[in-house]
């Protein structure tokens, strides 16, 4: 049980944790600004800006930076892991994102005449667009810069 406990003392994985967080709800400020009201579903959502998965692969990478050395093979492996998972948020997601969008669409005017799908439609919000991965990256550099010497 000790060594449990020891994960919540990581101060890598604490400044990780709240660059992620506090980029969901930044999320959730920006469209209160937008919109002009509430939605608390931006603090559980995929997508928007900034991107909080890039916050926390960002904010991971620099703390193993910052504490192991940039030479490390642990930067090596965080950096590497940083890129696919923002490259998968500006890419693969985005693009996923797009197509639900169209499938919607066509499946709205293609049941326009009463007839209904008994399914839900599908989620349009999914990835990034590359500057929201962007803020999202320096979300989470500034975090770990910030906070670590806290930790």
């Amino acid at each position: 049980m000790h060594d449990f406990e020891t994960i919540f003392h990581n101060p890598i994985l604490l400044a990780s944790l709240l660059a992620c967080f506090s980029a969901q709800g930044l999320k959730t400020i920006i469209e209160l600004f937008r919109n002009g009201k509430v939605d608390l579903r931006y603090l559980v959502t995929t997508g928007g800006m900034p991107s909080s998965h890039s916050a926390l692969v960002g904010s991971l990478a620099t703390g193993v930076g910052l504490t192991v050395g940039w030479n490390s093979p642990e930067f090596a492996i965080a950096s590497l892991f940083a890129v696919i998972v923002m490259y998968d948020a500006a890419g693969v997601r985005q693009a996923a994102g797009a197509q639900a969008k169209i499938l919607n669409q066509l499946l709205d005017e293609f049941f326009q005449d009463g007839h209904h799908l008994n399914q839900e439609r599908l989620k349009e919000l999914l990835g990034h667009t590359p500057f929201q991965v962007f803020v999202g990256l320096a979300w989470g550099v500034g975090i770990s810069v910030l906070a670590l010497p806290a930790f």
